[in-house]
Formats: C-alpha cells, structure tokens, sequence
C-alpha cells in the first residue's frame, strides 16, 4: 500500500535519519518504537504528508486514505460532543444534500421521456445505492456505539466540546478518526489519556478492523494486544522485525548477542591468518598456504554487529528539607461541580516520606482532589498542609504548557536561579539535551522531549512534597524506569496519579482508591490492592467496589483445585469454543476477501453501474457483522471460561 524509500531527514544540520526504506502493507499491525527524540513522530508526520523528508519518498497509490492521529492537537469549539464526532461523516451529509436536490428535480419535471431526465434517475438511483452501502441511514449508531466505546456517556453527547478536559477531547478527535475508517491509521501515542476499559475496546477495535496501523506507544501490553510487526528506529537507521514487541526485544537481545559472538570469532580468525601469513610470508614450502591465507581474507566479509543506542537519562531529585511528620491531612473533603458531585466524606492523612498512588476511572476526581491540595479549587471540609511543606507539581499536560518560541536552553535558563545557572549545559546533558540539542527550539521536539524539558524545570524548584499526575505519558520505557528510580531515591514525600501498574509497582507503599464518589485507603503496594479486590488491573479494582452486592448468593467452597473430572469436562469445553472460533475467523475471512473483490469490481465504470454490486456488497457486509458478532461472543464466552476456571 505505502512504499517508503531512502527517506532522510536533516534538522538544523543534525541528521535524524538515513536510508530509511519499507513498505506497509494492507492490514499491517505496526508498532514503531525507539528512544524519546529517535524520530518516530517524524516518521508518522512524513506518513501523513504534513512533513517532506530531507531527501527520499513516500510512494502512495493515488485513492488511499491515511488518519493521523497526533500527540497534541488544535481544538475548536462551537459544537457538542456528538456534533463533533458528526463530522466524521461530512461526506455523507453531501450526499444527502445532493440527493435531495435530485428529488427536487424529479419532482417538478414533466419530460418523462427526455434523456436529460432519464440521466438524472440512473444519477438518483446510482448515488441513492452507495449512500445506503455507505450506512448512511444508521451512521448515528455507529457514532453512539464509538464515543460509548471510548468512556463517554449518553449524557455527555449534548453537552459542548469546550466543558471536556484536553485528555477527553483527544477522545473525541480519536472518535472521528476511527469513524472514517481510513486505510491507514497512524496513531501517535493512543493510550495517554485513555483508562485500562478504552483502551481494552480500542484493542477490540484495531483488532477487527481490517486498516493498516502504524502506532508509537510506550504501552507494552498495548503494543503485544494490536501490533504482529515492529520497526525500531535507532542510531539513525530502522530494523525491520515480523513479530510483536515482546518477541522483538527477544530476538533482538538474541541476534545481537550472536553478532557479538560471531564477531569475536572472526576477529581471532583474522588475527590467526596474519599471524600465519606474517610468520611464513618469505618460507618458499608455504607460499601456497600463504596465498590462500591471503585470498581467504580478501574473501571475508565483515560482520558488523547492530548499533546500540547507549545514551541515557540520569535523574535524581535533590534532597529534600524535612517538613512536619503530615504533609497532607484532609478531614470531611467534598467537592462538587454545580449538581455533580465528584467525591464526598475524604478522610485520610500522608506521613512525611511516604510515596502513595491515586488510583480509578478516568473523572473519578483524582486530578480534583490533587488541585483541592494544591488551593487551585474550592472544596467543603478541611485540607491541612503540614509544617514547612514545599510542593512541586507536574500536571497531566505540564509538556503543553512549554512557551513553544523558547529554545530548550532558554527555557530552563528562565526559571533557573544562583549558581544553578553556571551549570545548566551539564543538566540538559544529563537530560540528553547535550550540545545543539539545546539550541532546538520547543516547537520541533517530540513528546517525549517535551516531558523531559518539563521534567527539568521540576527539578529545579526546592521540594519535600512531590505531586506527580500521569508522569509516564510520553515517557519511553527506559526513561519510565530512569523516572522510577529518582522517585524512590527521594526523601520527600509524594503522591503518584497513574493508570500504569507496572510503574507503581514497587514504588508506593499506600493506595487512594477513587471511586463511586468514595476514596478507600488501601495498606501495601499496587499489586497487594489488585490482588485484594481479585482484579487483573486497577479499573477492575474500582469496578469491583461500585458493583452492586448479589444477595442471598450461595457461597462456593473455597478449594482452588479442580478435580481431575472438571479438568477434563474444563479442556473440552475449551477446545469446542476454540473449533467455533477458529471457524468464525476463517469466516470473516472470506467475507473479507469477497467484499474487497466486489470493492474492486465497483470501482470500474461497468462494475459501477451495475446495481446487483451494490446488493451483494450491503448483503456480504451484513454477512461480516454477523460473523464479527460471533467470533466476539466467541472470544468472550472463553474469557468467561479462564476467568472462572
């Protein structure tokens, strides 16, 4: 579908990247990955055509249609939720305007027999055909069915975009963007404001679409769930890998160390035949082994080992002043907006030095409370901030908020004071802004850059209490673990907001659970809170304390092995739903491949014309949902079967 060839791109003489050559295929799962600032954003802007290389090209065949997701975007209000996701759809509202102005025509002619008029039913009945193949007569449900998918309530569809947080609104462009159903996808970081319940359905999504997707996630289990193919950018070059991410780090781990090893091997044997031809070169008895010594050489072809990417992240927060023994006290905190209300009855107190996680849905008010403690809103009850507390805050969008006209030099020189300043070169090294790095200015770094320059101005305000919401986003996974580190290192107290389990693992020691209104204080780490509440992730977890309790149900007995029996009639069971399943998917197969066949037939001009197409393309699409349908009722009765087993 995509041909890219010797792509180079150059940034104020610094190279990003050389000869750069692949081809996306249709229905390609890509995952591209690679270091903060390696150039993925890049790749997907030149994808997209909002940026030419260097030098090289992106060949496209002349009716694809490509959807560009990025990482920040340019909102306009003026419309409602559902109005918004509504423009998806701007073609079909096109053709009903020109479907009308057809039936007007044909409604107040009277030369029945003119050829003229006879033009204007086939004109009618052609447009009328694809405007139903289209779905333009249930679209709405498809919309419904879409914001709903994404976290969004009935509620929410009349209410105006500009009432909804940057994080939701990227929900809605993320929305109208799958709506349109282009063949290819782009998505530049999907999952950053997105909770574990979305970004399960957009998992569920991608995986029946039949689009190619290109994505950058620092989302692991996202990443395995979507993608069958990785491209790493590294060091200025890709490699190509046919797998998932997991078995990508694998292998790639594997080849190098076979590189190495094969390397080594060479070496001594390089070394071994100079020696050999140093020793005997005048002997006349050797001459012929010396020849072939020499020969053999020339013949050999080095083997070059993989380049690395070593540069790394330091980070460590400065030592901490001692505040009071509580940092943060609330006592009866309850906030509301207008009839709704967020979260009521807040009772708990943070010890100086602990690290704790606010942990629930997404608009559960773990971002209100954190602005409750930090003054920026009203709210009923009482929130005490301890003796000599210090508070530095990293907001959820604190990268956006850059001055974007800045160089990166600029930006940390503003807000650095004293002797700080004599060594600001040595701070954005350790932040890999090293030489002209720092000279870039704001606008062109990636994300993840973004959130590291951030992470800089941080670190230079004088702190014991640290308030951290959503740190990861951007982050690739190295610098994740870089970013762990510090945290545990530092002696100050701090409150984490995050949806990423496996980044609080290990670090926090208290968990605030948002929920229902409610906040629950749970005793030890993220994993003893999942592991309490039976859940596999943390919206689980919350899910798990709104349920309603099932009355008067019998207790089961609580032996956790199953008889030999039960695991029989267990296997039997699954492998029947693993037939039917199977079966379904070579179904929709075929239904696929049909329905790309009857596409291809209606785009010629006869093919086009020929009313009996658009029958069977609207009877075979029919034939897919339904079969869409089973494999996932499928695929749930076999959770259901894990689940409980």
């Amino acid at each position: 579908m995509i041909s890219v060839n010797e792509l180079r791109v150059d940034f104020g003489g610094t190279n990003l990247f050389h000869d750069v050559s692949f081809i996306i295929n249709k229905r390609d799962r890509i995952a591209l990955v690679g270091k903060n600032g390696a150039g993925k954003t890049t790749m997907l802007r030149i994808l997209s055509g909002e940026q030419s290389p260097s030098s090289g090209c992106v060949a496209l065949p002349r009716n694809i249609t490509i959807g560009y997701l990025p990482q920040v975007m340019r909102h306009v209000d003026g419309r409602t939720v559902f109005q918004e996701a509504e423009q998806a759809f701007e073609h079909i509202h096109e053709m009903e305007q020109r479907l009308n102005s057809l039936n007007n025509d044909l409604a107040t002619r009277t030369d029945y027999e003119s050829e003229s008029y006879n033009e204007l039913i086939e004109e009618y009945t052609h447009l009328n055909e694809q405007y139903t193949m289209m779905g333009g007569s249930h679209y709405e449900a498809e919309i419904e069915r879409t914001l709903q998918g994404l976290g969004f309530k009935r509620s929410d569809f009349t209410r105006p975009t500009s009432e909804f947080s940057g994080g939701w609104r990227m929900r809605i462009e993320l929305a109208k963007l799958l709506l349109r159903h282009p063949d290819v996808l782009l998505l530049d970081e999907p999952t950053n404001h997105l909770d574990i319940e979305s970004i399960q359905w957009l998992e569920q999504f991608l995986a029946r679409s039949g689009n190619a997707v290109v994505l950058v996630s620092h989302d692991r289990a996202f990443l395995n769930a979507v993608t069958t193919r990785t491209i790493e950018i590294t060091c200025g070059r890709i490699h190509d890998y046919k797998m998932p991410y997991d078995e990508f780090m694998q292998l790639r781990k594997e080849r190098r160390e076979q590189q190495i090893r094969a390397y080594e091997n060479q070496q001594k044997e390089i070394a071994d035949a100079r020696q050999f031809i140093e020793r005997f070169r005048y002997k006349p008895t050797k001459a012929v082994q010396v020849q072939s010594r020499i020969k053999q050489l020339e013949k050999m072809v080095p083997i070059v080992i993989d380049e690395e990417d070593t540069s790394r992240l330091r980070l460590k927060f400065a030592p901490a002043t001692r505040s009071g023994n509580y940092p943060v006290v609330c006592e009866d905190v309850a906030k509301s907006f207008g009839s709704h209300k967020v979260f009521g009855n807040v009772n708990f107190t943070i010890n100086r030095g602990e690290k704790v996680a606010f942990v629930g849905r997404n608009g559960e008010g773990k971002t209100t409370l954190v602005r409750c403690i930090l003054g920026e809103l009203d709210y009923d009850g009482n929130i005490t901030i301890g003796h000599n507390v210090e508070t530095a805050y990293f907001a959820q969008h604190q990268a956006q908020l850059l001055d974007e006209n800045l160089t990166v030099f600029e930006t940390i020189d503003n807000v650095a004071t004293g002797d700080i300043r004599l060594r600001i070169r040595d701070i954005l090294g350790a932040f890999m802004f090293g030489g002209e790095a720092s000279d870039k200015q704001v606008r062109v770094l990636s994300g993840g850059e973004r959130s590291r320059l951030a992470m800089i101005k941080l670190l230079l305000q004088q702190m014991n209490l640290l308030i951290l919401d959503e740190p990861t986003n951007h982050l690739d996974m190295q610098s994740k673990d870089v970013l762990k580190d510090a945290i545990r290192d530092f002696d100050g107290t701090v409150i984490i907001v995050s949806h990423d389990r496996h980044f609080l693992d290990g670090l926090v020691t208290k968990v605030y659970e948002f929920g229902d209104g409610k906040v629950c204080e749970h005793l030890g780490g993220i994993y003893e809170f999942l592991n309490a509440k039976n859940a596999q992730n943390i919206n689980d977890a919350v899910a798990a304390t709104v349920k309603p309790a099932v009355k008067d149900a019998p207790k089961q007995p609580s032996d956790n092995r199953l008889s030999y029996e039960a695991e029989k009639q267990l296997a039997r069971q699954r492998k029947k739903i693993e037939r039917r399943i199977e079966e379904n998917e070579r179904a929709v197969n075929e239904f696929e491949s049909a329905i790309a066949a009857v596409e291809a037939l209606m785009s010629t001009p006869e093919g086009g014309a020929d009313a009996a197409n658009y029958e069977r393309y609207a009877s075979l699409k029919k034939q897919l949902n339904e079969a869409m349908n089973e494999w996932e009722a499928s695929m749930e009765e076999l959770e259901l079967l894990e689940t409980n087993k």
